[in-house]
């Protein structure tokens, strides 16, 4: 019995330091980052990681038109609103959501879900709580790495996504009644 447990405690410790290995490895080729605003009583957070063109067609190649993304790289993108705001027009309540958005040519979907801390493809489409078309348009210069941004607008913000030639404005507003 005490073999096995020596065994098994082994067993657990290498595949410890290989998840820890792996983690490192990954978070090398895309470090992560925050992007952070807090203007006007209005405080916005995203903890993403930022992956490389390196040489790639990025949208509608690597990221595919039509389809899912994690709108960065290794866990999923996670965006925190300390208080209740408007997406685009929409109404959203106060706090973490994972970050989606669906690229195409001509304008995006971002989408908030309640899920939080799974990896990057592990998306659950019944947990979306919006899902809200914003604008996007040609970037230049080529944005080499993924990056958020924030720019202010009139009544709040507008969250900037960069990658290649490509730039996404989602605006973002205090909501009356916090």
């Amino acid at each position: 019995m005490k073999r096995i447990l020596i065994i098994l405690g082994i067993i657990a410790a290498v595949a410890l330091v290989g998840f820890f290995t792996l983690r490192s490895w990954t978070k090398s080729g895309s470090p992560e980052a925050i992007a952070q605003i807090d203007q006007n009583g209005l405080k916005v957070k995203v903890d993403y990681c930022q992956p490389y063109k390196k040489g790639r067609k990025i949208f509608g190649g690597l990221v595919p038109y039509g389809k899912v993304w994690r709108t960065g790289a290794n866990e999923a993108t996670v965006i925190n609103f300390d208080q209740n705001i408007v997406v685009a027009g929409q109404p959203l309540d106060k706090g973490d959501y994972s970050l989606w958005t669906i690229p195409s040519a001509d304008g995006w979907i971002a989408i908030f879900n309640s899920e939080t801390g799974q990896w990057g493809t592990s998306y659950d489409q019944t947990k979306d709580i919006l899902r809200v078309p914003v604008a996007s348009h040609k970037h230049s210069p080529i944005a080499e790495q993924f990056y958020i941004s924030f720019r202010p607008s009139a009544n709040g913000t507008d969250m900037v996504l960069a990658w290649d030639e490509t730039e996404v404005i989602v605006p973002i507003q205090k909501r009356g009644n916090n």
